[in-house]
């Protein structure tokens, strides 16, 4: 099945095909990511306004909504421009006020005729002591009330996007719902009671009297779809992975022992089980496909190396990816040492490399010569070519997506895929993001890392710290300070890096202080992580550039300033960047004058606990899975209608549903598979009808 089911077209037309949208609504909406008929009926209503007719405001509590039947009175225009234009009505017990603000009077005296009758809707509000009901939602003549919605479906708006608009948009778009086979195990669908999608998605969209109690059925029903269609791709890359023959890497042992006869330090328990786990996936002759996960400084480079090694002991060779250069050396200064211990050749190649150079590289990789590759995307190019690539580690998984992984795969035969990340993740977000592979933890630090300090420093004190800054650097040792932005900002009252930058210069002394952050060209940015590493500069000022990928044992201070626009996870990982040599290092959170409460409870949760997973579980309870899946840094897939926090249950369910469809039809040729694809494509899961024809 290569392109998608007719029966869906009318889904995926514009949405300026609907009533009600026309060119200036349809960029907004696009903006938001509505862009189709299917995306208007999968932007949920957030709520339901009741506007069943009362006799009277009298008794309704401030600021509901309410609906009734008034006699129009006098006309009271507006004393000065753009003042409140005034109407008084009254209901069948009590007067009060319909307020218009920039008002159309000509307009106004048509809509409400004086002493005529009218229905209106709108919230209730006091002003004064007197009841009032401002710019109402609905005026109609009584005859035309019946189309005024008894229940009226609220709907998340962007800018320009009125109720009505959506309203209209969404009427439309149910219209052009088809009747679609049931993708669910009929046993599940029975048990939950869940209605057919068809009549769900019009119980969401249309709430009445009659069908309020079937709603939160209806809505757990269709966050079930959403992430169904994700567990099933994720199924059948796992299901392909393991379709697919391996090649049987046998380790020696040989070379993993001259690594750890080198080491000053003995690995711990969790890099011994995840080292244990790998070598013997990859010993099997089916695909390994592992995700190793592990918190700052929990010793993922060694396990890595040793992965590498399994495949280098085996006669082939092995390719670390990272997303970025300044990763990707970070990791070949990371492994050059243990590579030499073991002998072994090892090289890098990045966007950088160019003419002879690259050449050189290549033809050497092509041969066999250079056993272990550390790159960024460059390695994907075509013409780099291994002789007998194995292993392929991907660092800082997120940023590379399951069909990227498979095209790394593809540079050798039946590669063997081990994925690393540094962000714990809550086990319901990583059950969602990691379904189709098999997990190894580091919950466990090396011996002898220091535990950090860390404090919450208003940014009342600034001054306090650089004195601070001052004496700690006039020691010899060396500090980064954060700042949320790049440049300085009209609309964000933040301090930028590169002003943060030449005042702590004035301060410090120009030569003490560098700058890096992610707009400088790559050579300039190299250039001052360099001077840093080097030691010839004391102060790194940078945006969250080095959250990850930078190594300074010297570095016994972390300033990170308006800590509270950054997320929890980033945060950790920014003070990762320091603690790592012998001496005790600080971090300093510094926060601006109006902090939240849940700004302060996130802060204070990273000053009590080092402990990446307890502070990924606190960001999910606090922010929930909505707003971590919105994040940027995250890579987590973007549900429209689940909530990860909430539907952890629903994730369970569609995992063990998708293996048993998968178990039971592989290809998704049977009725039930038939109608699992028209789920792909309606969820837009491209990659899963790609990763069906590769099966």
């Amino acid at each position: 099945m290569s392109s998608r089911p007719e029966i869906l077209f009318p889904l995926f037309a514009s949405t300026e095909t609907l009533e009600g949208i026309g060119p200036k609504s349809a960029k907004l909406l696009d903006g938001v990511g509505i862009a189709t008929p299917k995306d208007v009926l999968f932007t949920l209503p957030s709520g339901t306004v009741d506007r069943r007719r009362k006799a009277s405001v009298l008794g309704v509590p401030v600021p509901d909504t309410v609906t009734v039947e008034v006699t129009v009175g006098a006309h009271r225009p507006a004393a000065r421009k753009g003042g409140p234009y005034r109407v008084s009505v009254t209901d069948a017990q009590t007067a009060f006020d319909l307020v218009f603000f920039h008002a159309n009077e000509k307009y106004l005296t048509a809509q409400l005729p004086t002493g005529q009758k009218r229905v209106v809707s709108g919230k209730l509000e006091h002003f004064d002591g007197v009841a009032q009901m401002v710019h109402p939602d609905h005026i109609l003549p009584v005859e035309q009330a019946h189309t005024i919605p008894l229940f009226e479906p609220i709907y998340p708006l962007t800018a320009g996007v009125t109720q009505k608009t959506m309203l209209k948009a969404s009427g439309s778009a149910l219209v052009r719902m088809p009747e679609l086979a049931e993708w669910i195990d009929p046993a599940l669908k029975q048990r939950e009671r869940w209605p057919d999608w068809h009549h769900a998605v019009q119980l969401v969209h249309r709430p009445s009297e009659e069908n309020l109690h079937q709603q939160p059925a209806a809505r757990q029903r269709l966050a079930y779809d959403e992430v169904m269609a994700h567990q099933v791709t994720l199924a059948l890359a796992r299901t392909v992975a393991r379709k697919t023959k391996g090649v049987i890497s046998n380790a020696s042992g040989v070379l993993q022992r001259k690594v750890l006869n080198a080491l000053p330090y003995t690995p711990t328990g969790a890099q011994s089980r995840a080292i244990a786990d790998i070598t013997a996936d990859m010993a099997l002759p089916v695909r390994m496909n592992r995700l190793l996960q592990g918190d700052v400084g929990s010793g993922k480079t060694l396990v890595a190396m040793q992965a590498l090694l399994v495949a280098v002991e085996a006669g082939g060779q092995g390719v670390m990816m990272a997303p970025t250069e300044i990763l990707a050396r970070q990791h070949l200064e990371g492994l050059q040492p243990l590579a030499e211990s073991a002998g072994v050749v090892l090289e890098l190649l990045t966007g950088r490399d160019k003419g002879r150079e690259r050449a050189r590289k290549l033809e050497a990789l092509a041969r066999g010569d250079i056993q272990i590759l550390v790159g960024t995307h460059a390695v994907f190019q075509a013409d780099v070519q291994f002789d007998d690539l194995r292993l392929a580690v991907v660092d800082e998984q997120h940023r590379f997506g399951v069909i990227q992984r498979m095209e790394l795969g593809a540079k050798g035969r039946a590669v063997d895929m081990l994925v690393m990340t540094a962000t714990p993740i809550p086990r319901t977000l990583s059950l969602a993001q990691y379904g189709d592979m098999d997990v190894s933890v580091l919950d466990e630090k090396p011996p002898g890392r220091k535990p950090i300090q860390t404090a919450l420093v208003s940014t009342d004190r600034l001054d306090e710290v650089v004195e601070k800054l001052r004496a700690t650097i006039a020691k010899g040792t060396q500090a980064y300070w954060v700042c949320p932005l790049v440049e300085e900002s009209e609309v964000v009252d933040m301090t930028a890096a590169e002003e943060r930058f030449k005042r702590l210069r004035a301060q410090l002394g120009d030569d003490r202080v560098g700058l890096v952050h992610g707009q400088m060209p790559p050579a300039d940015k190299d250039a001052a992580m360099a001077r840093f590493v080097a030691g010839e500069t004391s102060v790194l000022v940078a945006t969250s550039v080095i959250e990850v990928g930078v190594n300074v044992p010297n570095a016994t201070i972390m300033v990170i300033e308006r800590a509270e626009s950054f997320g929890l996870a980033q945060l950790h990982q920014l003070r990762g960047r320091v603690g790592r040599g012998d001496a005790a290092s600080t971090c300093l959170l510094m926060f601006g004058k109006a902090l939240s409460d849940t700004a302060r409870r996130r802060l204070e949760i990273l000053r009590e606990s080092e402990d990446g997973f307890r502070i990924a579980e606190e960001d999910l309870a606090i922010r929930g899975a909505g707003d971590m899946i919105g994040a940027a840094q995250s890579g987590l897939p973007r549900f429209r209608i689940a909530d990860l926090e909430r539907d952890a249950g629903l994730m369970k369910l569609a995992q063990s549903d998708a293996r048993k469809l998968l178990g039971d039809d592989p290809s998704l040729e049977t009725a039930r598979g038939q109608a699992a694809r028209t789920l792909l494509w309606l969820m837009e899961q491209d990659k899963a009808i790609r990763l069906i024809s590769v099966g």
